[in-house]
């Protein structure tokens, strides 16, 4: 079957292809793709090798090659280098601001009734403020946890009383 997208590069494509392979400063995936290229390169100072064979010279395979090549004719050789953007990523549920808000009332006295702030108390209190329409206790955890304000920091004081120190012997060593 003949090939449906065609690679051919102009001299000054192959010199920048190749700077990227031999340098090895760049990205993996950008040396891959670049690899890719230049062995599909049908141009006079191109190889033209075949999928099945430009997969075993660069270890990944036919589909990806096929990938690369669509995506070099449809889309431009930058685009071909680069990996896609994905599209099916979930937003974050808080935002900056939102996450600086978690932050101010974990700091804040906890609700009459309550020693301290709980993940349950502080999700309920987000969506009490229509900071979100509604959010795990974990997602709570783990914002906390990236700003330091984790279950068990000594410092925090949003969740637990410091701890006794251990009472142990200390080694020494002579």
């Amino acid at each position: 079957m003949a090939k449906k997208y065609r690679i051919r590069l102009t001299g000054e494509e192959r010199t920048g292809l190749q700077d990227i392979v031999v340098k090895g400063k760049e990205a993996a995936h950008r040396r891959r793709h670049a690899h890719i290229l230049l062995l599909a390169d049908e141009s006079a100072d191109g190889k033209g090798m075949k999928d099945e064979d430009i997969a075993a010279a660069a270890l990944v395979t036919v589909r990806t090659v096929e990938r690369v090549r669509k995506r070099c004719v449809e889309e431009g050789l930058c685009a071909a280098l680069e990996r896609r953007e994905q599209k099916n990523r979930r937003k974050p549920v808080l935002d900056g601001e939102g996450e600086a808000r978690l932050v101010a009332i974990a700091c804040s006295s906890p609700p009459e009734g309550h020693a301290r702030w709980t993940l349950r108390l502080l999700a309920d209190k987000l969506v009490e403020l229509e900071v979100v329409e509604s959010i795990s206790r974990e997602t709570v955890s783990k914002v906390l946890k990236k700003m330091n304000l984790s279950p068990g920091r000594a410092k925090s004081g949003v969740f637990l009383p410091e701890r006794t120190k251990n009472s142990s012997a200390q080694w020494r060593t002579y």
